[in-house]
């Protein structure tokens, strides 16, 4: 039978003057260097900056074992980053060049009967990608770094978001792998649902020592099926009547079905073993007239997705634990669907078995991201490999419904000057539009697959239109305001994103400087997007008024950012169905740093985290300018064009969106009302709202019309609000209210209007955090915010300046 030792034990890390530092396995050079205290912590200050010689030097991985020879036994490693060459007891076993697969070696004629000893010597990751762009040729990459000439994680290589820490290491499990006769070398699971039966066609491959023929035995739900086998292939299908489906999130349960497959010999005698949990579901994206929109079941699925980076840039601290606390944060913010962007990795057995088990949606980029990538060997060969490795590894996955070829490099191409600086070179064209569909479709075929990430459709066409398939929106950061947002009309969103700093906590644990400003030491190191703060100084100016100190500054570009993605957000929800998902940049991060995520680099929720859980709600009320011809009262919005842009201008109408399964009976009030509070005019409104439909309805002139916008705000009778100016506008009047604490509440009594109210517990204990953030509460009006602390917080402090918080602040003393 097939036995597997691990080798994880006794290894030791030495490279330029470092010299037998203790190792861990999994791990890498950079937390094995933290761990013996031989650097300091790469998040702090400017730490980064000291550690890019660890990405330049050799270095050499050693472990002891004691063995006894016997039988087929083979060096099984997982994942080695990046360039290896592996030796045992002096001898050559092999070398490695991409972190993204695994190897096996047949080890048997090395191994020693008693002690033994394997090295593993990692080659600077950064002088292999620099020669192998000397031999082949510079390409167009979004960084000065050269990722796209080694197949590594190339966010190492430093990005908008994350720091420039080039690792190295035995960075996935490695061991000892004895076995005889013959062993499951793949298996690969097909699961499709019709007309009630669930069908599992399983492919499976043999590594074989012998001729003799063995059995194979596959059950599911009480199904079994076999195959004795004299060859290396065979094809075994199981069928479930009547199966219980996998559901996305929101749509049903996420049902799962255990699927074990036996190899035993000619005896009975088992020989190996393979145990996955799968699920029952149909899937399709249904691309007609030019539209992108995920089906499920026979069902429309709107996307309410965010895409998901490296959740720490060093792999081994990425814990399922921890991954189920941001899947947990994902969740209670509404969210169905994450896309791992091509930047980073292949996400982990952990992963995705957590996206099983839950319910989400997952679209896996291959890893090709912002750049040129050369299509000559090694790359060409090493890319099919890391291709067919994963796409069979992660086939028994549910939650995975569809690969994407790259992360914007289609886009780079027709539109970021690369074609004079290609001069006829390669780029990856063949990789996305030949290489990669073909694996897919020779190897999963129930997946979709899509050539890029946004992608118009056909290669004929400018790969970020609007009107067509997938779209990313960056001109809004980048050099617009985020009311843009507003006058597209996109069928699909799969990038869109607004900046802020991380939750006041994080930047305290990071950054030592003696007082923080956005310009501070720590924080320029910690803000990694060219032009970033200026972009931040953009928004604010266009929307609040001017901070005065840090502290405004801090709560001013966090409510920015929530701002400009609920309105996003809402926007593009209120299209449906002529848009048919969202998938805002992005959930989390890999340290502590000024970025677009909602969650940050010490896994805190920042206020936008807030405002994606209210925009992402199953049911959604949102006012909405609305131009053009007339919309039909209470009629489906269907009669945008596709891709057109118009000017948002238009008088508000209130649109409700509803993503649950049952028909919303819809009955609200909307009132126009002045700062004090005072209702000015009303109208009740009711609509039917069936399921995945939005429903525009229009206002009376004397709701939708101030006397005065400067003045004046709609607000319904649950809360969902609409000014016709910009804060930075408004009169406000000086705050007044008064604050009660309750044990684990805070309940504010508004004698003035409160703009945009938000609690920093984390000021005052690292680990508290609140229910809900910028809440608007008119005069006579109450909030309660729930707070989760771990220790009691001082009364005084939690209702005071600058814990508490709202826009009105700006026009009273703090």
């Amino acid at each position: 039978m097939t036995s597997y030792r691990p080798l994880h034990e006794g290894w030791t890390l030495t490279g330029g003057d470092i010299s037998g530092v203790p190792a861990t396995v999994p791990g890498c050079v950079h937390t094995d260097l933290l761990r013996a205290g031989r650097i300091d912590d790469p998040y702090l200050d400017a730490n980064e900056t000291k550690l890019a010689w660890i990405g330049r030097t050799d270095w050499e991985y050693t472990t002891s074992f004691v063995a006894t020879p016997g039988g087929r036994t083979d060096l099984v490693c997982a994942g080695l980053d990046t360039v290896a060459a592996i030796e045992l007891n002096g001898s050559v076993v092999g070398a490695t060049a991409n972190m993204h697969r695994g190897y096996r070696f047949d080890v048997s004629p090395l191994l020693r009967d008693g002690d033994n000893e394997i090295k593993v010597k990692f080659s600077s990751a950064y002088a292999y990608a620099e020669g192998q762009r000397d031999r082949l040729g510079a390409r167009p990459n979004a960084y000065e770094e050269p990722f796209n000439f080694i197949r590594k994680q190339a966010c190492n290589f430093g990005w908008d978001w994350g720091p420039t820490l080039v690792t190295a290491g035995i960075w996935q499990p490695i061991g000892l792998e004895t076995w005889r006769t013959a062993r499951l070398a793949e298996v690969r699971p097909q699961v499709t649902v019709a007309g009630g039966v669930g069908r599992v066609e399983l492919r499976v491959r043999l590594d074989r020592l012998e001729d003799t023929p063995v059995k194979i035995t596959a059950t599911i739900g009480g199904r079994t099926a076999q195959a004795t086998v004299d060859g290396i292939e065979a094809l075994l299908i199981l069928t479930v009547d009547d199966p219980d489906l996998w559901w996305p999130r929101g749509y049903g349960s996420p049902s799962l079905y255990d699927l074990d497959v036996v190899l035993s010999d000619a005896s009975g005698e088992r020989l190996d073993g393979w145990s996955r949990r799968i699920g029952f579901r149909d899937v399709r994206v249904d691309t007609t007239d030019g539209g992108f929109t995920v089906v499920i079941n026979d069902v429309p699925v709107f996307v309410r997705g965010v895409n998901w980076i490296p959740d720490d840039v060093f792999a081994d601290r990425i814990t399922r634990d921890r991954l189920a606390t941001r899947f947990r944060q994902a969740a209670d913010a509404g969210v169905n669907y994450l896309r791992i962007w091509g930047g980073g990795r292949y996400e982990s057995e952990d992963f995705y078995e957590l996206a099983d088990e839950m319910g989400f949606l997952v679209g896996q980029d291959f890893l090709f991201a912002c750049a040129a990538y050369p299509e000559e060997e090694p790359f060409r060969s090493e890319i099919e490999a890391e291709a067919r490795e994963n796409v069979v590894r992660l086939a028994s996955h549910p939650s995975l419904i569809m690969w994407t070829g790259n992360n914007e490099n289609l886009w780079g191409h027709e539109d970021w000057d690369w074609k004079p600086a290609l001069n006829g070179r390669t780029w990856g064209a063949g990789f996305y539009y030949e290489l990669l569909p073909r694996v897919v479709g020779e190897l999963d075929p129930s997946r979709f697959y899509w050539p890029g990430s946004p992608y118009s459709g056909s290669p004929d066409r400018y790969p970020n239109d609007p009107a067509f398939g997938t779209t990313h929106i960056w001109d809004v950061w980048n050099t617009d305001d985020y009311t843009k947002y507003g006058a597209y009309r996109p069928r699909f969103v799969a990038e869109f994103g607004f900046q802020a700093p991380p939750t006041f906590s994080t930047l305290r644990r990071s950054i030592s400087d003696t007082e923080l400003a956005p310009d501070s030491p720590g924080m320029a190191h910690h803000q990694k997007a060219v032009g970033g703060d200026q972009k931040l100084e953009r928004g604010l100016a266009n929307h609040l008024p001017a901070p005065r100190d840090f502290d405004d500054w801090h709560f001013l570009t966090q409510l920015n950012q929530a701002r400009a993605l609920a309105f996003g957000i809402e926007h593009f929800r209120s299209l449906s169905p002529l848009c048919a998902g969202t998938i805002m940049w992005q959930l989390n991060d890999c340290w502590p740093v000024t970025s677009w995520a909602a969650v940050d680099g010490d896994g805190r929720k920042k206020p936008l985290w807030y405002a994606m859980r209210d925009a992402y709600a199953d049911r959604l009320l949102t006012f909405q300018p609305r131009t053009g011809k007339p919309l039909t009262t209470g009629g489906p919005l269907t009669d945008i064009e596709p891709g057109s842009v118009v000017t948002p201008d238009g008088a508000p109408a209130l649109v409700a969106v509803n993503d649950g399964r049952a028909s919303w009976a819809l009955e609200t009030t909307v009132t126009r009302r002045n700062l004090a509070g005072e209702v000015l005019a009303s109208v009740a409104l009711t609509a039917t709202v069936e399921p995945g439909r939005a429903v525009t309805l229009t206002l009376p002139d004397d709701v939708a019309t101030p006397a005065d916008p400067r003045t004046e705000l709609l607000v319904t009778d649950t809360g969902t609000t609409w000014f016709w100016v910009s804060d930075k506008d408004i009169e406000w009047p000086a705050a007044d209210f008064t604050a009660t604490v309750d044990g684990t509440s805070v309940t504010v009594h508004a004698t003035t209007i409160l703009r945009s109210l938000t609690l920093f517990p984390d000021r005052l204990s690292p680990e508290a955090e609140t229910d809900r953030a910028a809440v608007t509460v008119l005069p006579g009006e109450s909030v309660t915010f729930t707070i989760h602390s771990p220790e009691p917080l001082d009364p005084k402090a939690l209702t005071s300046h600058p814990v508490l918080r709202c826009v009105n602040d700006m026009k009273s003393p703090g």
